[in-house]
């Protein structure tokens, strides 16, 4: 007989006991399932704006930002409705803003192709924009109670262990292995909580490091747990190399106002405001790399008035430590008529209060709380006016 792959544990059926391991789960999360905002309604809108929140989110961050982004779009018609800039503007704190974007585009769709109701089968929930095949299970499973697995990576790191799978969970054999186990466990008629509660146990139980075996409501189904393997699952890819990069941005006021400018499509961040800055040079100082960027992007001849923060912000694999100044206009210049564009695609000047109506990147938008509280900035626009 040949050798099974160890790719491919053995199946669900046969030794493995399905019917108590949903018993278990259900059980369980009737029990301790957490009071979620989306979890009140089983609205699909609602079950879709927490799924798109989540990724790469913690929970009480997502929580937070649901209900003000509820509160201001209620349904999907008044996010159809709704202007890029107000939408990037409430996400801003979250990150991966391609979801915000891909938010909007969706309820566009919806709104023009679907009469502004929700669709209601996996494959027209899987097409719109930033949905892929975990989300739109969740979805189609948690609002409709449809008969579709959820794959998350909580799932993936209990299912993993449950099944003891000795290979990397990012490999594809892997991932339709865990699928496929997934798909099978969802009980007929009780996708709902069952998913829901498979992802809970995951985020609360079966969780990355020290996960509570003891109190697992599956543990006696767990080959890990039996074969004292769970530490090392589930296996993991090794972590892409941390690059470190550092850059510099000015803040120039001329009247009164402040300059920004808005990010390329296509770009890092589309679609966000910014100072004008970029990545500095080797041996380069970040006063003279903050000049050359803003001479590069604006054609504006600018001088350094002193020193704004160093802020260090993350996006993706890459430790970004920027050095933001305070700027001016050198003579002989019209900084409202003499800018000319080079890497954005609109700008404006706006008053210091009014930049927190603007999205911007996490690292500006720190720039710019903590601009906004400098006792030097009275000074400052005092002498640009």
């Amino acid at each position: 007989m040949p050798k099974r792959s160890s790719e491919a544990p053995a199946p669900l059926s046969g030794a493995f006991d399905i019917v108590g391991f949903r018993a278990g789960l259900l059980g369980w999360f009737a029990a301790n399932a957490r009071d979620l905002p989306w979890r009140r309604t089983l609205d699909p809108y609602h079950v879709w704006l927490s799924e798109i929140m989540l990724q790469q989110t913690q929970m009480d961050r997502a929580v937070l930002y649901f209900q003000r982004f509820l509160a201001r779009f209620p349904d999907i018609g008044s996010l159809a409705a709704a202007h890029e800039d107000e939408v990037l503007k409430l996400w801003e704190g979250l990150g991966y803003y391609s979801r915000a974007r891909n938010l909007l585009a969706a309820a566009r769709i919806i709104a023009l192709e679907h009469g502004g109701a929700f669709p209601a089968t996996f494959e027209a929930v899987r097409a719109l924009p930033g949905v892929g095949p975990y989300t739109a299970g969740a979805v189609m499973s948690v609002a409709y109670n449809a008969h579709c697995p959820a794959v998350d990576a909580n799932v993936e790191r209990v299912l993993s262990r449950v099944l003891d799978i000795d290979r990397p969970v990012s490999e594809p054999a892997v991932k339709r292995r865990i699928l496929a186990a997934a798909r099978e466990l969802v009980p007929p008629g009780e996708a709902r909580a069952f998913n829901q509660g498979l992802m809970e146990l995951g985020a609360l139980i079966c969780s990355p490091r020290k996960p509570d075996c003891a109190g697992c409501p599956v543990s006696g189904h767990c080959l890990a747990r039996g074969r004292g393997t769970v530490a090392g699952r589930p296996v993991l890819s090794p972590k892409p190399e941390v690059i470190r990069v550092d850059m510099a941005c000015g803040v120039l006021f001329s009247g009164g106002l402040a300059f920004i400018q808005k990010r390329r499509q296509g770009d890092v961040w589309p679609g966000l405001w910014e100072f004008p800055g970029g990545v500095m040079e080797p041996g380069e100082t970040p006063e003279a790399a903050m000049v050359r960027e803003f001479r590069e992007e604006t054609e504006l001849r600018v001088r350094p008035a002193g020193k704004i923060a160093v802020v260090r912000t993350s996006y993706t694999r890459y430790r970004i430590t920027l050095h933001g100044f305070f700027c001016q206009a050198e003579p002989g210049q019209d900084p409202a008529s003499d800018c000319r564009l080079h890497e954005a695609d609109e700008a404006k000047w706006v008053p210091p209060g009014g930049l927190r109506a603007f999205a911007f990147p996490s690292g500006h938008a720190r720039l710019v709380a903590g601009m906004l509280t400098d006792v030097r900035l009275e000074g400052l626009l005092a002498s640009a006016d």
